[in-house]
């Protein structure tokens, strides 16, 4: 049974998914400028190379997230994979800036990918652990403004230290990730396992379920949930490249603008989670993909002179040009979405297969990631390297997205959890 609920337990359980969202930041930003700039990689091979994480992760997070919830340790039955994935992707991470030839930066890389996709799952699955129902909308919208903070670092803190030296950012993000989850391990205690393991079903055998249940909701969420990542990850994949050569801005601008949208993502994911509880979730990230097309079709219509006109300056954010004005909308819109979507996968389910579900949310999002920037990576190329073409595709996906949550039935908070 889950504990009662805690903000301060979640706030410091949101430091784990701070160190994720560091290590992605980092990664997504400026891996794709070594591919271009250091090994001279085109577009299609650099997107297929972005999506390795996702692959990594297609493999190992689902069964991973179905294993914890079998395991029984004296440490908990998630703890044991942050422990060993954390440290080994930490190091790994500090050493990609400074890989020289492309053997050993992929022998980096894959290290990272396959240690950060041991111990993700286990550490959002602690969300819905320790949180009763009808707080998880609250509690995921604490864990994903830790993470936004994680982006911040990764994009605004990033972007200055990237000046200074290539190398910085990912030395500052193995360091907090190996923070981040002693953080975790110290002040989280898991519910107590009590008793024989019930054999429950696995991931595929979930899945399974899922695609025969008479009530498509889980099956059109979980598509749904494709279907939005698909859009979103293809943009965020390729946007410090859209920046250079579309925009004209330098890399750490275009890492810098991505910061705009995560500052505004961590400021509204409080307020998304009171909104999925007050609205219903549904009704919530429908209202968010709506916004997300919008915006993002705005941003493919508007001329790049436009984009490009500076607007101002502000504490933190830097130079604002019109783009930011889009990119903070997006991560207000991003925040409705997002916040909501996890809960309601769980909330599909019960308390003993919580990692089973949760790694089906990631089956389906991580699906989503590897389509993304190869789908952008093809676009960019065949219509002559034309970056703004990324901002087609979102839109499309997104309304996809929105006729499959009309079918969605089930998903709110359930009381009796």
């Amino acid at each position: 049974m889950p504990q009662k609920f805690s903000y301060g337990r979640i706030f410091l359980l949101g430091f784990g998914f701070f160190g994720v969202s560091i290590i992605w930041g980092v990664y997504n930003a400026f891996v794709p400028i070594f591919l271009a700039d250091k090994f001279h990689l085109t577009p299609i091979v650099i997107g297929f190379f972005m999506t390795l994480d996702n692959i990594a992760a297609l493999f190992i997070q689902p069964p991973v997230g179905a294993w914890s919830d079998r395991l029984r340790t004296p440490i908990g039955r998630r703890m044991p994979f942050i422990l060993v994935g954390a440290p080994i992707g930490a190091l790994a991470f500090g050493i990609i800036p400074i890989a020289a030839a492309l053997p050993l930066f992929v022998a980096c890389t894959s290290t990272l990918l396959l240690s950060m996709a041991m111990w993700r799952t286990p550490v959002i699955a602690l969300m819905p652990d320790i949180t009763p129902s009808q707080y998880r909308s609250q509690a995921n919208g604490i864990v994903n403004f830790m993470g936004g903070i994680g982006g911040i670092f990764s994009f605004l803190g990033g972007s200055a230290l990237y000046r200074l030296n290539p190398a910085f950012p990912f030395w500052m993000g193995s360091g907090f990730v190996i923070v981040a989850a002693l953080l975790v391990f110290i002040f989280i205690k898991e519910p107590q396992q009590h008793g024989e393991i019930i054999q429950q079903p696995g991931m595929f055998s979930s899945l399974k379920e899922v695609m025969a249940d008479k009530d498509k909701s889980a099956l059109r969420l979980l598509l749904a949930i494709f279907s939005w990542f698909l859009g979103y990850n293809a943009i965020e994949t390729f946007f410090t490249l859209y920046a250079k050569n579309y925009l004209g801005f330098n890399e750490a601008d275009g890492s810098r603008l991505l910061g705009h949208l995560s500052l505004i993502f961590v400021l509204f994911a409080l307020v998304s989670g009171v909104i999925g509880s007050r609205l219903g979730r549904r009704v919530t990230i429908s209202i968010g993909i709506i916004l997300m097309a919008s915006i993002l079709m705005g941003v493919f219509l508007t001329p790049a002179a436009i984009l490009t006109t500076v607007l101002g300056k502000a504490p933190v954010l830097g130079t604002i040009p019109v783009i930011s004005l889009f990119l903070m909308a997006a991560g207000s819109a991003w925040s409705l979405i997002n916040i909501n979507s996890l809960p309601m996968v769980v909330d599909m389910t019960t308390s003993a297969r919580l990692g089973t579900y949760t790694g089906l949310y990631y089956l389906f999002s991580t699906l989503a990631a590897i389509a993304g920037p190869n789908l952008n990576g093809i676009l960019i190329q065949i219509t002559g390297n034309n970056y703004n073409s990324i901002m087609l595709v979102a839109p499309i996906f997104m309304a996809v997205a929105l006729w499959l949550m009309l079918g969605v039935k089930r998903g709110e908070p359930n009381s009796a959890q």
